[in-house]
């Protein structure tokens, strides 16, 4: 079984960086029967093209959301990294349709097997589980029934192992999905680590700061740039943005330069990304699968993902006098675009226009790796002189740059431990992944002491 099969991000995993050209499929897939898809971050799936190129035939699992949301992401990824003739991408995306196995969440599905095992008496499922990350995300148990690896020596009675890859675990709380629940058991675990060395905000603290460093950032009628991913982190803030403009509509937040006060709900909110665009229109298609209370708010009447102070670009032409216009204008305006972590996408034509300017802010609301120009943001702000390369060219960062993490799809330390703890089968062996070494080791540490009787390992 093959569990994702994503691109390199920065050098969190690559030595060589986030403009990593290893994208060739190195491991022998003659024994691999399926492929399971927790989530649809280009992180976890972008090389699948390259896995259907070198012949891989078997089925692809995922969940219901994510199988909408899939040839959106392989298409952009073929666009922007491969090629943009449009019969090549049909041919993959056609080919990924024939082998797409759409499943509902909590149902156990049998895994076919190869011919020198279908005749035994070994058997495996696979079920799919809310994970709270994005839309469609999914942490996956691997159930193996009558393995050797799980009997014991001389035993007759039938047995099984449960094998539980957590893929990228969300926050209890996070706008619009529901929490990750822990399975009942698990056997081995194999468990994201991304942030196993810090904590984040509760809710309701994340989105007051959220408010404050958009009201102080606008104030002095400048541009806020908000990078982010356009699946996920994008609807997330459409919807709590959504949220303080319908707590705050009166409120003042900033003026212009002839004096005039404006309120939240004359704050223009710019969404320039043609991918966030579609990606929003499919989270809308599947509002069944939101939480409770997004659900009470559109019953209520409220729109969260598509209200009047929205305004979308999807044409070049208008990207770049969107970010012309932006650098004469006195104005505020909050600007949301790809990529997250600024390695690519709209987002760097803004930030190389309007980085130099002191009026302007950059707030980052997610993890920014290793080797990406959005890490190399955060560590040189506030340093003489600092600035940030952008195609082979030094840009220097004058505008006000600050982080909330609070608002990271991923869990944090205690969500990640807590998965763990409300196990009712804890899990014999541990393995941790999607980290840095430091997170890992911290978070080792913690599980060796909370469970002790656990091998945690980290590959």
């Amino acid at each position: 079984m093959l569990i994702d099969c994503g691109l390199f991000q920065g050098a969190e995993t690559s030595g060589s960086g986030a403009v990593s050209n290893r994208l060739e499929i190195e491991f022998d897939l003659s024994a691999v029967q399926a492929l399971v898809i927790t989530h649809v971050h280009i992180d976890h799936v972008g090389r699948l093209p390259y896995l259907l190129a070198a012949g891989f035939k078997g089925p692809i699992y995922c969940s219901k959301p994510s199988a909408e949301l899939l040839p959106l992401v392989i298409e952009d990824a073929l666009k922007v990294g491969v090629t943009r003739n449009a019969s090549i991408i049909n041919a993959c995306l056609h080919r990924l349709a024939g082998q797409l196995v759409p499943l509902e969440y909590l149902q156990w599905i049998d895994i076919p097997l190869s011919d020198d095992v279908k005749n035994s008496e070994s058997k495996v499922q696979v079920r799919l589980s809310r994970a709270g990350h994005i839309l469609g995300s999914a942490y996956v148990t691997l159930r193996v029934v009558n393995a050797d690896i799980c009997r014991p020596k001389g035993a007759t009675h039938k047995k099984y192992h449960d094998v539980v890859f957590s893929g990228d675990l969300g926050a209890p709380h996070s706008p619009l999905l529901p929490a990750p629940k822990s399975p009942y058991r698990a056997d081995q675990l194999v468990i994201e680590s991304t942030y196993g060395d810090r904590n984040h905000e509760n809710r309701s603290t994340r989105r007051k700061n959220l408010q404050h460093s958009l009201e102080h950032a606008l104030s002095n009628s400048g541009t806020v740039l908000i990078p982010a991913f356009s699946i996920g982190r994008t609807q997330e803030l459409l919807y709590e943005l959504e949220h303080i403009i319908h707590q705050n509509k009166q409120k003042p937040v900033s003026k212009t330069r002839s004096g005039t006060s404006l309120n939240w709900e004359d704050i223009d909110i710019i969404i320039d990304s043609p991918l966030a665009s579609r990606f929003t229109k499919v989270y809308q298609s599947l509002a069944d699968y939101w939480d409770a209370e997004a659900k009470r708010r559109v019953s209520a009447g409220r729109h969260p993902l598509d209200f009047e102070q929205v305004t979308t670009i999807d044409d070049h032409a208008t990207h770049l006098q969107t970010v012309s216009y932006l650098q004469r204008q006195t104005r505020p305006a909050i600007v949301i675009a790809a990529s997250g972590m600024c390695a690519g996408g709209r987002i760097v034509n803004y930030l190389k226009a309007l980085l130099g300017d002191e009026r302007n802010d950059v707030l980052f609301v997610g993890y920014q790796a290793s080797g990406t120009p959005g890490r190399d943001i955060l560590r040189f702000h506030d340093k003489p002189n600092g600035y940030v390369m952008f195609d082979g060219e030094r840009y220097p960062i004058k505008a006000k740059v600050k982080q909330i993490s609070g608002y990271s799809a991923h869990a944090g330390q205690r969500d990640l431990l807590n998965f763990i703890k409300r196990m009712r089968v804890k899990p014999g062996k541990i393995h941790l992944v999607h980290g840095d070494d430091g997170a890992k080791q911290t978070l080792k540490r913690l599980i060796e002491l909370a469970h002790p009787e656990c091998e945690v390992v980290i590959p």
